[in-house]
């Protein structure tokens, strides 16, 4: 990808420079969500909005699937894992524990 924003972890977000203001924003949410899957536990149905906002970005599954091997390699964060887990969880929150690739 083109463009890149740094989060408050010091690691890039994975982002094309042709995307609107607005889409970076929906991309970094989707991100920022994958994030607090990980480290404080977010709203199923949170993650779930933000992934159908962010497919309107990115409907490409070959885009999709390098932005997130792009940003598991910055985080250690997995986009696909979080995504899973909220489409098959029928708890209403989702917490990634111990599941993060170092």
């Amino acid at each position: 990808m083109e463009g890149q924003k740094m989060n408050s972890q010091n690691y890039s977000y994975p982002l094309d420079l042709s995307w609107t203001t607005k889409e970076m924003e929906t991309v970094i949410a989707m991100f920022r969500a994958v994030e607090d899957a990980y480290e404080v536990g977010i709203d199923r149905d949170k993650i779930l909005d933000c992934y159908r906002a962010f497919k309107q970005v990115v409907p490409s599954k070959a885009e999709e699937k390098q932005l997130g091997r792009e940003f598991e390699k910055n985080s250690g964060y997995v986009l696909y894992r979080v995504v899973k887990a909220a489409q098959e969880s029928t708890d209403k929150r989702i917490k990634m524990v111990g599941q993060k690739n170092d």
